[in-house]
Formats: C-alpha cells, structure tokens, sequence
C-alpha cells in the first residue's frame, strides 16, 4: 500500500495541473448533475416491517381517506368569548369555507359538524378544525401548506396551525457553519505557521464536500434522502478532508526542512502519512456503512452519503493535495529558524516540546492518571443511562412557531396526548356486527391504562378496516406514551380474541416510538459489527492484541462521555438557553450517529499516534522511548486535527436545526474528549503499564492478516533499492544476492541495455530464477530492480516489462497456428485488433530475418502452419520470435536441457536481437557444462535447488 501511494503521490505531484483539472471537471459536473436533476429531500421516516408502518401501508391501500397528511386549524376565542357564541362561529364556518378550496385539501371536519367529535375543549376556549390532505406529507407541496397557513387572514381570530405537514424538519447551512471553517483555518495557519500551507487542506476538503453534495442531490431524484443526509456529509467531509490534507502536508514540511526534495518529499509523505490517512479512514467507512444493518433506510442513505464523503477526502488528501504541492513546489520549504524547521531539527533546540513534556508526565505516574480518567469519563457518562429516544414534534419546534403555538394550546386546552394522536386499525372484514363491535371496542379500548379518549371508530367505504383516533394523557414525546402503546397492543389480543378483529396501532406518534424502539435495539449489534470489524483491521495495522483492544475501550469512555452530556443538556436542560436549544427527548437516530461517526474518528487519532510509537519501536525496540518519540512527533498535528474537527461540528450547534443540534453537540464533546483524554493521556498511560507486551502478537494471526505496513517500512525499503540502482547509471537489470524460493542459489548481475545473459544452472533452477526476475515469484533474499521495477515492491510492473517465454513450446495446443499466435500477441502487446493483413506481414518479416541468418523457413512461411508441427529448432526460433512482439526491455528465455545445442541458441539470441524494435536484455537459461558463449554475461547459479532434493529427483 506505501509504495503504491508512494508513486501516485509521485505522479499527481509531476502531474500537477492535469490532475488539478480533472478534481474541478468533477466538481462541477456533479454539482451541475445534482442541480440539473432536481432531487428534493424527503423527511418522511419510516422502517419497512414494523407494525405501524404496515398498518400504515394497509390504511394507505384500503382507507386513503384517513392515511394521508391531516393538519389542524386551531381556533381560539379572543378572551372572555367562547367558541360557541354565534358570531365565531360564523368565523369558523367562513375558517372552513377557505380551507376546502386549497388545492390539495381533500376534506375539513368542523367542531360542530355532525360527526364531529372531542373538537371543542370544555371550556369553549379552543376548537379544533381537522384538515385531511390528499397524499402522504412528503407530497405535500410548500405551496399548499402556505395556502392553508394564509386561510387564517381570512377570519378575525386567532387562527394557529398543528400537523406534520407544519413541522420543519430539513436542515441547511447557516453562516455559524462558515465560522467554523474560519475557525479551523485559523487553526492550520497557527500549525503551519504559512497561509500558503494553511489553505490547501481547505482547499482540498471544500471541493471534495462539493463533489459529495453534488452526488447527493443527484441521488435524490431517484431515492427519498433525507436534508440531514447532505448535512451530515457535509459535517464528516469538512473534518476528515482538512484533518486528511493537514496529516501529510505536515509531513511533507517536516521533510522539506530536512532538505527532501520536493517531488521526493510529496510521495514520501504520500506513501507514509498518506498510508495511516487510508486506513484511518477505512476504520471511519466501515463504522458509516455498519449503520446499514440497522435496517432504517433514511439512516442506511445517510450513512452511506458520510462514508462516500470520506472516500472522497481520502482521493483528494492523496491525489489533489500533492497536485498542489507540485504547483507551490520549493516555495513551502520552512524558512531556518521557523517553528516548522526546529520542529523538524530537533536536536537543534535544547527545551523539549510540549507534547513530550505532557507524555512525559503522563508515564511518570500511569496508574494515577488511568484512574484519574476513567472516573471523571465515568461521572460524565452517567446522564446516558437516562437516555430517551424520540422523533421530533411540535412540542420541539421553535418557540413562536404556529406548530410550536398550536402544539401548546391544543396541549392545555384538551390534555398533551390530543396533540400526537394514535390511530388503531382494525380489520372488520370477519365481523358481522360492525357498528355494535366498533362501540364495544371502543369501550375496551378507554380502559387501557393511559388513555385519555377515544373517539368513534369510523369503517372504510370498503368495511374492509376501521380505525379510532386514541388520544394518550400524555405528550407523545413523554416516555409514558410508549407504555401506552404497548398496553394497547397488548389489549389488541384479547381484542381479536374475542371479537375476530386484529388490531394495530399506527399514526405520526407510533411510528416515532417504534423508529427510536427499533434504532435502540440497534445499538449492541451495530457497535459489535462495526468495533468488532475495526479491531480485527487495527490488528493487522499495528501488528498487536492490547493496542486494538485498548483503541475499542477507550472509545466506549468516550462515547459515554459525550451521550452524558448531550443528555444532561438537550434532555435535563442544563445550559441548554446558551445554545438555543428546547429541552426534551434526544433524537432517535442520534446515538447510533455518533458511535458510527465517533468510532471511526476516534480510531483516525489511534492510528496517527500509535502507528509513530510502533514505527519507533519497530527501529529501537525500546516501549518507553518509543511512547515518548511517537507521541512528541505526532501530538502536535493530532492536537491540530482534534480542534478543526471540534471547531467544524461545534459551528453547528448554536443557530443549527434542531435536527441536527444534538448530533453535532455529541460530536464536538466526543471529539474533544477521545482526543484529548482518551487518546492523548489515558492511551500513554496504559501503553506504559504495558510495556513490550503492548506489541505481542500471536503467531497465528501474524500469518493469518495480511501486513499493512501503516509505518511504510516497505516504503524504505523501496526507495532504498531504487538509490542503489541509480549508482548503477543506466543498467536495465541489476541485482545483489536475488535469492529464490525453492532454492539456495543466489544471483549478482549487472546488465545494460543489448547486455545477452547466460543463466548456469539446473533446469529448476533457471525456471524459479527466470520467474522470479520476471515478478511472477517473491524473491526469498536480496535486492533487484528490473526494467525500472524494484522487487519484490513492484513485481506487477515488472511482470509487464519481462516477457517470459520457454522456446521449447511443450505447453503449446497441437492445432495452434503460427497466423494465430501472432495475431493474438500482437492484439494483447499493442491492443490492436487482430488482421490478418497485419499477421501475414509481421510473418513475412520472420522469413526474411530467416533467410538472411541462413535458415531455410520451410513451413514458416505458411501462416496456417501449426506451431507444434515445426521440428524443435524452428518452433522455438518462431517462438522466440514472437516474444519480441511485447516490445519489453526484457525477454527471459528457457528450454528443456535437450532441446537446443549451443549453436541453436546463439542463432536464436541473433533473431531476436534482429526483430526487437530496441535493444533488449536476453536472459537465457544454459545448463551446466555446455560451452560459455561469445559475448555473453555468464552467471552460475552454482547451487542445486533444494526444491529438487527434496523431491528426491
């Protein structure tokens, strides 16, 4: 992974501007899509497969009538009136009159209309106008409902609004989210101490939140996305994009100083910062995309448009980010002197840095500051298990809303439950006495514990179903009204019982309780899921049992610790006129918002500090040093990325929605507290008490998960080989002590452009050598570079410039054609479409070299001539012909022991030489004994292979 980040670093840094170009392409191609498209946000939440939403579903079907979007038009007396004096009347019958014509209405029950029931509070204060729209509220156009909000200019009293419909639940940008990003600018110029540096992670964070945007919008013109969905992509792709771009500009500066050269530098840090910000954020996808096993498609589609957000700034921090390096080049390099270049020159300041100073006294008393932590984290945690769930209501609307001023008065005037109704559904079709049953049912039902009233039950047009409107005592918000939910379902079985009817209960209020029900269920499940997969991944990135688990405990202190106070603030009230914020049930999807999201940043600032210990330990072996040295490297840069993170969602809290209020809120405290607390002080002390053992790892799992080399080692070891080549001036191949698999034998060799190379050894042996120089196989030891490739770290490339090929062709199929095995090479070397007139004239080509090197061409000349019919000399002439078609800067050749004489391979190597379109390296395989030939590299491979032995040949 290090060194393919390591070139593609490479080449968007010497590619600055093409690369710059395609980034903006994309920008406004998806921005303009998503415009263009017109996909609108859809705040209708639902889960598929609970009772209210299938009981929902049924109405819809069966009695549109009453499953569509209602409002209520809430009339108020003025005082010392009554709703019942002639003269107001009148003023809600003209009230009604206005409402029917709205386009949109399909019908309005007045309070003294004849089916009219419970409409008029008992003290004739208040009447309720009930409104029934056609479609559900997500159909409901902004026309309509501001058509029946201007119905109340019509009439001379106070008219106030309650219903669904009324409740603004999108959520949007405000300019308090742009001060966050000033903020964190403020933050990068501080780290950086350069605007030319501070601006690019911006830079880069801003197109690719556009770009996520952009995708978004489009998405939403074919799938109900919810307006917290862009929002929350918008919260993750601002953070991790800056954070992202701010982990490997700083290390690009810090190698600058140390005099790197610029290209070098920017795919260095590319290769190894750029590693740990791929794997970061791997751990912060994966805990996005674990929101889909919850089930809840608003929250899957907002999960899934975060965790493209952070895809998209992991592009950007390796790709567009060393493009602007390459545009700004030696311009970024710190001045001498500058706080950036004694950062990066310790040993040239006596006073140690802040961060060592902390870590230090973080060891110095390990057990102390555990415990210390632990208990404040655990005080602070405690509000969470006082954790209650709910969707949003008019009682959390803004004060002097007409929802939020409808909600209260229909509150005191008929009792909080009257506000969020529940509808029960029954289906009457096995019933016989339709009326009497709904009346006893009725009966039945006011019994339930918690029920304030029960209106008529109203048959569909179809009797296929019946519904009563059930008003709670309690507000819908009030987690008394979720016991009365279940009381109800539970009286629904002995209902159904008795009289054959099953029931349901559904509406606005019940589809809330089971939304928050079943995200509440979610919680354990998801949280082992998504910590259970990081851990194995964390595993295989630092190589080590403790550090992982330690990484996972640590973020349930956190998380704890910001629910506590999101609770003690948005649920107890606590500070809660400070931030504009009506005290109340959290939102339901909030908590499994946060541990999705703080998980995967929290694990971001364990791999960036913890990946800097284990790469010191992995060079002193030393636990304690190298606790200390990582920590003082990256604490400044983590410190950096904690508060642009903390600045960007606090931004959202003041003047934000209060949809999105409690999210942002929690994250800003989780991001605070797993950095600052969790991470920077709990994770050094532990990691003391730890000590070597910190880094064991079992054997097992060691051979089991792949190795990602987060430190880059690889990396080194790459960049290494390819110095040592260069001493080599223009050497096409060059190795020192190549060992192979299988065998014992070893290869040194130096060779130039047109260089013949004779491999001496057994036939095993050259095969295992000559696929090894050609990337097929992992060299056992030592080092080469072929054709530009360094092994084994580049063994694709090198496979793609090395053609193998056994001139012998005891593999070929027997009814293969020499017309056929060119066309198909010369289709796979230059993507050419096969022709037969391009065949036969490459063919013609051969005869002629043929010919002017002796040979008589016999059945060559004839392109239907099957490759196998041709005597052993002339097909592994034809073959090895061939192999020059790939236009490699490499051909290893090889034969069976007794296929070729010595004059037959020098006649071969002659056509080759003639037919490459340059001069190519020939690696031929020759057994012991035979004679050396003229003007070749001879190189023994003096030692029988092991692989052999062991076979017993």
């Amino acid at each position: 992974m290090a060194t393919l980040l390591y070139r593609l670093g490479r080449f968007s840094y010497r590619r600055a501007r093409l690369v710059i170009v395609a980034w903006l392409v994309v920008f406004a191609a998806t921005i303009g899509g998503g415009l263009a498209l017109g996909g609108q946000t859809d705040e209708t939440f639902s889960i598929p497969g609970t009772e209210s939403q299938v009981a929902l579903d049924q109405l819809n079907a069966l009695f549109p009538a009453v499953s569509g979007a209602s409002a209520q038009a809430v009339v108020v007396a003025p005082e010392g009136a009554a709703v019942t004096d002639a003269g107001i009347r009148d003023q809600i019958d003209t009230l009604e009159r206005a409402l029917i014509g709205v386009d949109g209405v399909d019908s309005v029950l007045g309070p003294f209309d004849e089916f009219a029931d419970g409409q008029v509070s008992d003290d004739e204060a208040v009447a309720i106008v009930r409104v029934q729209l056609d479609g559900a509220s997500s159909d409901i156009s902004e026309e309509t409902i501001a058509a029946l909000v201007a119905t109340a200019e019509t009439v001379d009293v106070r008219v106030e609004f309650a219903g669904q419909v009324f409740q603004d639940t999108t959520v949007g940008l405000t300019v308090s989210e742009v001060l966050g990003v000033l903020f964190a600018g403020a933050v990068l110029i501080i780290t950086f101490g350069s605007l030319r540096a501070a601006w690019m992670p911006l830079a880069t964070a801003l197109i690719g939140v556009g770009i996520v945007v952009g995708a978004i919008l489009g998405l939403a013109a074919f799938l109900p996305v919810s307006s917290s969905a862009p929002l929350l992509a918008v919260m993750i792709g601002l953070a991790v994009g800056i954070d992202y771009a701010l982990f490997i500009l700083s290390r690009h500066r810090g190698q600058l100083a140390r005099g790197m050269d610029p290209a070098e530098s920017a795919a260095v840090a590319v290769g190894t910062a750029g590693s740990a910000v791929v794997f970061a954020g791997a751990t912060v996808i994966i805990a996005l995309l674990g929101l889909l096993v919850v089930g809840v498609p608003f929250l899957s589609v907002m999960g899934v448009g975060a965790a493209f957000a952070v895809l998209i700034a992991i592009a950007a921090a390796v790709t567009l980010l060393p493009a602007l390096l390459g545009v700004a080049g030696a311009k970024l390099v710190p001045r001498e002197g500058s706080r950036a270049w004694k950062r990066a020159h310790p040993d040239a300041t006596t006073a140690p840095t802040m961060g060592r100073r902390w870590v230090r006294g973080v060891m110095k008393r390990p057990v102390l500051t555990s415990i210390s932590v632990v208990a404040v984290l655990g005080v602070l945690s405690i509000p969470a298990f006082s954790l209650d769930l709910n969707l949003p209501d008019g009682g959390s609307e803004p004060a002097g809303s007409t929802q939020r001023e409808a909600y209260d008065i229909i509150a005191d005037a008929f009792g909080p439950g009257t506000a969020g109704p529940l509808l029960v559904t029954l289906d009457i079709t096995q019933t016989t006495d339709i009326l009497d049953d709904l009346a006893a049912i009725r009966g039945e039902l006011e019994q339930v514990d918690g029920v304030a009233s029960v209106s008529p039950g109203i048959p569909s047009p179809g009797l296929e179903t019946a519904i009563f409107q059930v008003a709670p005592e309690t507000a819908p918000d009030d987690p008394a009204t979720k016991l009365v939910v279940a009381d109800l379902r539970a009286a629904g079985d002995a209902i159904e019982e008795e009289f054959g009817t099953p029931l349901a209960v559904t509406g606005v209020t019940a589809v809330g309780i089971d939304i928050s029900t079943r995200l509440t269920n979610a919680l354990v499940p998801f949280g082992l899921v998504v910590v259970g997969l990081s851990v194995v991944l964390l595993m295989a990135v630092f190589r080590s049992v403790l550090v992982p688990v330690k990484a996972a405990l640590g973020f349930l202190l956190s998380v704890g610790s910001a629910m506590g106070v999101t609770v003690a603030v948005f649920q107890w009230g606590w500070g809660a006129e400070l931030l504009h914020a009506e005290p109340g049930p959290i939102l339901s999807f909030m908590p499994i918002i946060l541990m999705a999201v703080l998980f995967g940043l929290a694990m971001d600032y364990e791999v960036f500090l913890v990946s800097g210990m284990r790469e010191e330990f992995v060079r002193t072996g030393e636990p304690r040093r190298s606790i200390e040295d990582g920590f003082a490297n990256g604490a400044r840069v983590v410190t950096a990325a904690a508060l642009i993170m903390f600045f960007v969602f606090a931004a959202f809290v003041p003047e934000g929605s209060g949809l999105i209020k409690p999210i942002a809120l929690s994250l800003a405290v989780g991001i605070a507290i797993d950095a600052f607390v969790v991470r920077m002080t709990l994770g050094p002390a532990l990691m003391a008490l730890f000590g070597r053992a910190a880094w064991w790892f079992p054997r097992a799992l060691d051979r089991t998960l792949p190795d990602l080399d987060v430190e880059g080692e690889k990396l080194r070891h790459h960049r290494d080989h390819r110095a040592w080549a260069a001493e080599q001036g223009d050497a096409v191949i060059v190795a020192d002590r190549l060992g192979f698999e299988g065998t014992d034998a070893q290869l040194t060799l130096v060779a130039g452009p047109g260089t013949r190379v004779d491999l001496v050894g057994e036939g095993a042996t050259r095969r295992l050598a000559g696929a090894t120089l050609a990337g097929y196989l992992p060299p056992r030891s030592g080092r080469a570079v072929v054709a530009d490739a360094v092994l084994p770290s580049e063994a694709g490339r090198a496979s793609r410039r090395v053609t193998l090929v056994d001139v012998s062709g005891d593999r070929l199929a027997p009814t293969v054609t020499i017309a056929a095995l060119v066309s198909e090479r010369i289709a796979l070397a230059a993507g050419y479409p096969r022709g037969l007139r391009r065949t036969r004239r490459w063919i013609a080509r051969l005869t002629t070299a043929l010919a002017s090197l002796g040979v008589e061409p016999l059945g060559v000349a004839d392109p239907e001539t099957a490759v196998a019919a041709l005597d052993p000399r002339r097909r592994a002439l034809v073959l090895a012909a061939v192999a020059t078609l790939d236009a490699t800067p490499v051909i290893v050749l090889d034969h069976r022991d007794d296929a070729l004489t010595g004059d037959d391979i020098a006649l071969l190597d002659a056509l080759v030489q003639r037919l490459a379109p340059a001069p190519v390296v020939r690696v031929w395989g020759r057994e012991p004994g035979s004679p050396a030939a003229d003007g070749a590299l001879t190189v023994d491979l003096d030692s029988a292979s092991t692989l052999i032995e062991r076979s017993g040949a």
